[in-house]
């Protein structure tokens, strides 16, 4: 952009910055069209050597691969190119955000080895001197090659590093190798260039900003185009992204000859040496490359990563007089922790005043301008400070102290009021919560739990942490292989887990899940891991009951719906409900039966209307208490006993003594089987009706204009006791009488008084008959019963009027 196009440039140097910028996007437009050309015309010529033919065939031809391989033209270019000398393994197409499966650790790889992840030991401690021995060598290096035969002199000894290949990101995100060592010219020349393909682990090692460790030849194979040489020379690879400010825009690749996986020890190792080459490969490439201000700021935050504690950066921002009128946060650790709970890189950029207004004016703020203007220490008397947060005031007491380094102050501070505040919320939420933290030092070694873990793994405090390796002899065997794979992403990664497994102890398998996370050093290896473990054990125990809870009621729900099916159609055979009317003794009867609207079970309700031997006729309306084929079967037998022995001339009131003597003698159930019913005998030639009742409702007449219940006589309910005393009763009907014979369910509500329900059938049935539904009346007094909850049976007699 040209220097002075500003807001009040004068227009034709606006327009002559608007020319500029255009040719500027039509130049770039144009690299990007050559490059491809060029690519273009490489694979052709090697398609036209290989089969003998045209450019235009070789153009062709070209195409028909790609499309057949279903790549891009450019893919398919690079890829004839790439196989100009030796023959890569092709990568296996993977979706976008796809993860590998799980690789179960090989023998003598195991996952819970100490010696993997602890820092300091297992490795002769010269890490250091090659480190000093290459930062003193890169002084002199000026080229990418030159660094990559340095980085290929001093690894190879140690740590059996064959070849190093330096990559760069080139035009349209294709990579161009930049520097190699330890591998042939004609190697170099085939992967000089990789095209922006999947599956190419260094893109990847660019595209995440992380490493990428290459450790199982055949699983790598799958996953990834091994660039170099095949996995029989190389086992074992790295890519490794060079840190920087900005976008990454170099990658190493270590190439080893020793098979197996890259310890804690070596990815240390190999993550500071690429970051000491970090400067000459970005030469001219970082945003702040020529910036001493923001140089002076990057160096202040990597010192500030790696502190323990609180600790910002002032720098102060003067008026035009001169005067500091505010201070800007420009680095912090990442303990660095303020009032309303921001933390680390939270802070950088904001303001002191802004944030934090009652600041000014305080001894404070004073100290401040002191230490700036004179360079001496202020350390500060504790102080409370109060901010208001979500409209909640929060009160803390601080000691801060700062110091002078250059224009800017370092201020770091202890906060007093926090830890005894929150080793009490600890403790509360182990309790609650049933879990417990615990960390592990990789650096010394150390391990810490709290008072809760061990009661979690029933271990005797007395015995220390558990160590790693003795971990899998407490594991259930399918669970060993997830865990192992968690703890190795959690401590040779340092990526965060969150995984469920199960372990045996003197009580029994217990549920445990772990939560944890890896702080890392500036190069990227774990030196501390920290985390909880939750016994879930009464959260699964209560899933298990459910389950079976659950499957329980199906099962039920299957065996009540067989059993229901079962019931209605014994039901429909003891009980057929007749299409229309009947005549019987010179009366008309109607019936209805409903079933309940809701549950799965068959109820007992029951009814019988036949005509005796003598012409009399019986009408018997009864309810089997319970539901189901229990009460189906007691309601038949009920039912047949009945007619048998009325027909062979018993009087009412002995039936319904027998009745009593058998369900107490035959019941099936503990609880014994008990019913209610209601029976009448009609003597047409008299008109008249002999009845009993059994714990029943009373009959309901209608005559004359008027609707009353019959007196009752006595009658208990059949099968409640041994010495029962049954009564009857006679009443003369005369012609145009109603007598309704009826179950509970027609005039019962829950929580309403049996007498409430009478009472509205009652006027119901006198209302129906004034209308003149004479004919159907007893199907009208069900059906105006919706959502009913229980059976119901309706016996209509009717009287018919004198001619």
């Amino acid at each position: 952009m040209l220097p002075n196009a500003g807001a009040g440039a004068a227009p034709e140097v606006l327009a002559l910055a608007k020319v500029v910028s255009k040719l500027r996007a039509e130049v770039v437009e144009l690299e990007g069209v050559a490059s491809v050309t060029a690519v273009l015309e490489r694979a052709k010529g090697v398609v036209m050597a290989q089969a003998g033919v045209t450019p235009d065939a070789a153009y062709r031809l070209l195409l028909d691969r790609a499309e057949q391989n279903r790549r891009t033209l450019l893919e398919q270019c690079w890829i004839t190119l790439g196989r100009t000398g030796a023959e890569p393994v092709a990568p296996r197409p993977q979706a976008a955000g796809q993860t590998a499966p799980v690789v179960p650790p090989k023998p003598g790889a195991s996952p819970f080895s100490t010696s993997r992840y602890v820092a300091g030991g297992g490795r002769p401690a010269g890490h250091r001197t090659l480190l000093a021995r290459l930062a003193e060598d890169l002084a002199a290096a000026r080229t990418p090659d030159e660094i990559a035969r340095l980085l290929h002199a001093v690894l190879a000894d140690p740590e059996d590093v064959d070849a190093v290949m330096i990559y760069t990101v080139a035009t349209a995100g294709s990579l161009k190798l930049a520097g190699h060592a330890g591998i042939s010219d004609s190697m170099a020349e085939q992967w000089s260039h990789i095209p922006p393909l999947s599956g190419v682990a260094a893109m990847e090692a660019i595209a995440a900003r992380e490493a990428v460790w290459l450790e199982d030849p055949e699983q790598d194979a799958s996953r990834y185009l091994l660039i170099g040489d095949p996995p029989e020379r190389w086992p074992s690879r790295a890519w490794l992204p060079v840190p920087g400010n900005g976008p990454v825009t170099a990658v190493v690749g270590f190439f080893r000859t020793r098979q197996g996986l890259f310890d804690a020890r070596t990815r240390t190792l190999l993550r500071r040496a690429v970051r000491l080459c970090g400067g000459p490969l970005r030469a001219d490439r970082g945003p702040y490359g020529h910036d001493p201000l923001h140089a002076d700021v990057d160096a202040i935050q990597t010192v500030f990563d790696a502190l323990s504690g609180p600790a910002i950066l002032l720098t102060p921002l003067r008026s035009p007089t001169g005067e500091v009128e505010d201070y800007r946060i420009d680095a912090a650790s990442p303990e660095s922790l303020d009032v309303a709970g921001r933390h680390g890189k939270e802070l950088v950029g904001r303001r002191i005043l802004e944030n934090y207004p009652t600041v000014a004016g305080t001894a404070l703020w004073e100290g401040y301008l002191d230490t700036l203007t004179m360079g001496e220490v202020y350390e500060g008397e504790p102080f409370v400070y109060e901010e208001v947060t979500a409209g909640v005031p929060q009160q803390s007491v601080f000691s801060v102290r700062a110091s002078r380094l250059g224009e800017r102050l370092v201020v770091s501070w202890i906060r007093h009021d926090t830890s005894e505040r929150e080793t009490r919320r600890l403790d509360d939420l182990q309790r609650l919560g049933n879990l417990g933290w615990a960390s592990w030092n990789l650096v010394t070694d150390t391990i810490t739990w709290s008072d809760q873990v061990y009661a979690i793994f029933g271990r005797d405090p007395a015995l220390g942490p558990m160590r790693l390796e003795e971990l899998p002899r407490h594991l259930l065997a399918e669970d060993l292989p997830r865990l192992g794979s968690a703890v190795q992403r959690l401590l040779a990664d340092g990526t965060a887990i969150d995984q469920f497994f199960r372990i045996t102890t003197e009580h029994g398998v217990r549920h445990l899940r772990i939560v944890a996370e890896a702080q890392r050093d500036v190069d990227g290896s774990p030196l501390e891991v920290h985390g909880f473990f939750q016994d879930l054990s009464a959260l699964r125990d209560t899933e298990l009951a459910l389950r079976e809870s659950e499957r329980a009621n199906l099962v039920q729900r299957g065996v009540l719906t067989a059993e229901r099916a079962i019931a209605v159609r014994l039901q429909e055979a003891l009980l057929p409900m007749p299409e229309q009317s009947l005549e019987l003794a010179g009366l008309g009867v109607d019936v209805a039966y409903l079933p309940a609207d809701s549950g799965l079970n068959v109820g007992g309700d029951w009814y019988s209307a036949i005509e005796l031997p003598d012409e009399s006729a019986l009408f018997v309306v009864g309810d089997v208490a319970g539901h189901g084929l229990a009460a189906v079967g007691t309601m038949a037998q009920l039912r047949f006993t009945t007619k048998g022995m009325i027909v062979t001339g018993s009087p009412l009131p002995d039936v319904l003594r027998r009745l009593n003597a058998l369900l107490l003698h035959t019941a099936t159930d503990p609880d014994g089987a008990t019913a209610t019913m209601v029976m009448g005998r009609y003597q047409p030639w008299d008109r008249r009706l002999t009845w009993v009742r059994a714990g029943h409702l009373p009959p309901l007449l209608i005559r004359g204009g008027t609707a009353e219940f019959l007196p009752q006589p006595v009658g208990c309910l059949l099968g409640a006791t041994f010495h029962p005393v049954y009564g009857q009763a006679v009443i003369d009907l005369l012609p145009g009488d109603r007598l309704l014979l009826f179950t509970d369910g027609l005039v019962e509500e829950p929580g309403e008084d049996i007498e409430a329900g009478l009472d509205r059938l009652a006027e119901t049935a006198l209302r129906l008959v004034r209308e003149g539904g004479n004919e159907t009346l007893a199907r009208t007094l069900a059906a105006l019963r919706p959502g009913n909850r229980d059976d119901i049976c309706v016996l209509d007699i009717h009287v018919p009027d004198e001619p």
